[in-house]
């Protein structure tokens, strides 16, 4: 009996010292993910930007952050991504520019555990309906300096400031311009659309949520039940908090969605698992009931293929900025 009080004491204290090292993983991932290598397809886009119809140049901010931008080239000549989107834009009679010509500029922010190139397909596109793109790394991703995340609370200024020294560094005008970001990129972008001096015209949120601590409970409840879920997402909060000094319960989208004044456009997919349907929705919700703003729900599309799907979600995406970053009158 003694001998098996020690053992059953024994694996209680690894189950404990198990579930502190993966609560300790939970809260240190959040706040400093790892980063992601380029992959093969950013390196052979890189090679030949080109053949996308596109000219890529890299640049830093005074603060370190680096960025790529994406320019049409000046020929018109297209990517087979380009000419899709192109085609869909004049099926539906969008306001389409000459190819090749620039009328506005984008900030396109990634998500979490992502990387600024991960957007060179989606530039190549809205370069192709017309825009200039700017890619940053978000803090703690891709080559950024910094080491921690905190989802919007202390990035709200970054996406303007990748606007204005792009802008005075290889002058062009800022204005008209728009802002796009998705999962943790849409939190990222929420607050920085609803700064006072926000520089923004329009703006699209896929696949983002309202607030971070309900959508990591529910995720990881959904993982390992619903009693161990919440005691996992109050263990990751404490980590997560003395690595950033913020609680996630203070990371709230809608707060900041509530304070837009921009046309807004939503996007998501129908059964997303990671950031739940319901609460993209939710943040939609908060957004003033006079806001012109948009929801689209992606059939069939989860958070990982939400851009990838028969969805013509490149081309509704494009029209929005088209319709709504324009110069002034």
């Amino acid at each position: 009996m003694h001998l098996l009080r020690r053992f059953m004491f024994l694996g209680l204290t690894l189950i404990l010292l198990g579930f502190n090292g993966a609560v300790w993983w939970a809260g240190h991932e959040l706040a400093s993910p790892g980063r992601r290598p380029l992959h093969d397809y950013h390196q052979e886009f890189l090679a030949n930007p080109a053949a996308h119809g596109v000219s890529v140049t890299p640049f830093k901010l005074t603060d370190g952050t680096p960025c790529l931008m994406m320019e049409p080239l000046s020929d018109g000549r297209l990517g087979q991504r380009g000419v899709k989107v192109r085609e869909q834009l004049t099926a539906g009679n969008a306001p389409l520019p000459q190819a090749g010509k620039i009328i506005g500029t984008l900030v396109l922010v990634h998500g979490r555990k992502g990387r600024k190139e991960d957007y060179l397909l989606i530039g190549e596109r809205l370069c192709a309906a017309g825009f200039r793109c700017l890619l940053p790394d978000m803090p703690a991703h891709g080559e950024h300096p910094a080491t921690t995340i905190t989802f919007g609370l202390r990035e709200s200024e970054l996406p303007s400031q990748v606007l204005a020294e792009a802008a005075n560094q290889f002058q062009f005008n800022a204005q008209p311009c728009g802002l796009l970001g998705m999962s943790m990129g849409g939190a990222v972008s929420m607050h920085a659309a609803a700064r006072d001096d926000a520089p923004w015209q329009a703006l699209v949120i896929i696949s983002s949520f309202d607030r971070l601590d309900e959508t990591i409970q529910n995720n990881v409840s959904r993982r390992v039940g619903s009693w161990l879920g919440p005691v996992w997402q109050w263990g990751a909060g404490i980590i997560y908090e003395h690595q950033t000094g913020i609680e996630l319960k203070d990371i709230r989208s809608d707060l900041a969605a509530s304070r837009l004044k921009i046309p807004v456009l939503m996007a998501h997919g129908t059964v997303d698992k990671v950031v739940p349907m319901d609460a993209g929705r939710r943040l939609y919700d908060a957004l003033p009931a006079t806001l012109e703003k948009q929801w689209v729900e992606i059939p069939g599309a989860d958070h990982d293929n939400v851009l990838i799907t028969d969805f013509p979600i490149y081309a509704t995406v494009a029209r929005w900025m088209l319709d709504h970053v324009k110069p002034a009158p």
